[in-house]
């Protein structure tokens, strides 16, 4: 194992198999010696930054029914909201004061919100703050949408693809959903320009090493500028509920690996990995990410957007958040910094759609 993974810090792609056989027998690997290698490749294009990104959870309306969201729509226990265009600007105005420069507008796929509507909420938000970066992450849309979101001022868009392997996706999604369409999404979003985020839980129903690989070979010929993984963690409101959470060993393991075959990319240590340890985020920083993002919604409502059980920070302030994690960082000898935290990923804006996953 120790020469697939030299391969990888040597900047060498990995076959499929390889991935698989690395993945398979992960166990053996010496994480000390692979966290350490993973840690130096981050430090070497980012030091000791750490970028923050305010979330905005704007809308926990969803037309989707995805079988792991607390969110989905057959969820009849949610307290549904939406917020208003000048609740969203509130949030960015409190954000910017307390230095973030990136805002992430996520919501559920709601409809209400149309192209329109959310354009004129990104060209508002950018003649107010034209040195901040925005993110959306409204879900699978039309071509024409990204491209009028784009031009309106939306500098990166973050979708998850949450597995490579088309029939592990048919058993995490109801059959009007599919893997090619969400590909065609990502596809369009490079071709249109935007810096592009996919993603997948670890741990989730029904993943195997073949699902993974799959995963790790496709975000290696993707090259996004973002990778936003977390441990899957069941929702009691949701056909997964019974369903085994994913591990924090498994999710620094994957960390590093993501780390280290695109070493200039974007990495979260997620507010999942959080939840399930105390100090998730900090483990997940020393393994290679380098973004937190804290929520910047209103108090009243972050309660409601449970896409998982037990999810961390939904009732601090957003200044009592921040001050928290700024001290955290300087404890492990890491420094939130003020600034809009762009990819140094350099990718091209078209990519061919076929990426050859497995069925």
């Amino acid at each position: 194992m120790a020469t697939l993974i030299n391969k990888l810090a040597q900047f060498k792609h990995l076959t499929l198999d390889e991935w698989e056989e690395l993945i398979t027998q992960k166990d053996s690997i010496n994480r000390e010696e692979l966290y350490e290698l993973s840690e130096k490749t981050r430090r070497r294009y980012y030091g000791n930054k750490i970028f923050l990104r305010g979330l905005i959870e704007f809308s926990n309306f969803c037309k989707n029914n995805c079988y792991y969201c607390g969110i989905r729509r057959s969820n009849y226990n949610v307290k549904r909201y939406r917020l208003s265009k000048d609740e969203i600007l509130e949030c960015c105005h409190l954000g910017y004061k307390l230095g973030y420069r990136t805002f992430v507008l996520q919501s559920g796929e709601d409809f209400v919100y149309n192209t329109d509507l959310i354009s004129d909420i990104v060209s508002s938000i950018k003649s107010f703050y034209p040195d901040c970066a925005i993110t959306l992450s409204l879900g699978e849309r039309d071509k024409e949408d990204y491209q009028a979101w784009f031009d309106s001022g939306a500098d990166r868009y973050l979708l998850r693809h949450e597995t490579a392997y088309f029939s592990h996706y048919k058993k995490l999604h109801p059959k009007e959903m599919s893997l090619e369409n969400r590909m065609q999404c990502l596809v369009n979003l490079k071709k249109i320009g935007y810096q592009v985020g996919v993603g997948f839980m670890v741990g989730s129903p029904y993943q195997s090493p073949k699902t993974l690989a799959s995963d790790m070979a496709f975000i290696e010929r993707f090259n996004p500028h973002m990778v936003g993984i977390g441990p899957f963690i069941p929702h009691k409101d949701t056909p997964f509920r019974d369903k085994t959470a994913g591990s924090l060993n498994d999710t620094l393991f994957f960390l590093s690996l993501i780390r280290l075959t695109i070493p200039k990319v974007l990495l979260p240590a997620t507010t999942a990995l959080g939840t399930i340890h105390p100090l998730g985020r900090e483990l997940g920083i020393k393994v290679g990410a380098n973004v937190l993002m804290p929520n910047l919604s209103p108090k009243d409502v972050r309660k409601d957007y449970l896409l998982y059980d037990n999810k961390i920070c939904t009732g601090d302030e957003a200044a009592e958040c921040i001050n928290c994690l700024s001290q955290r960082m300087k404890n492990i000898n890491y420094e939130i910094v003020s600034e809009r935290g762009d990819s140094l990923v350099n990718t091209p804006n078209y990519l061919s759609q076929n990426f050859n996953v497995k069925s």
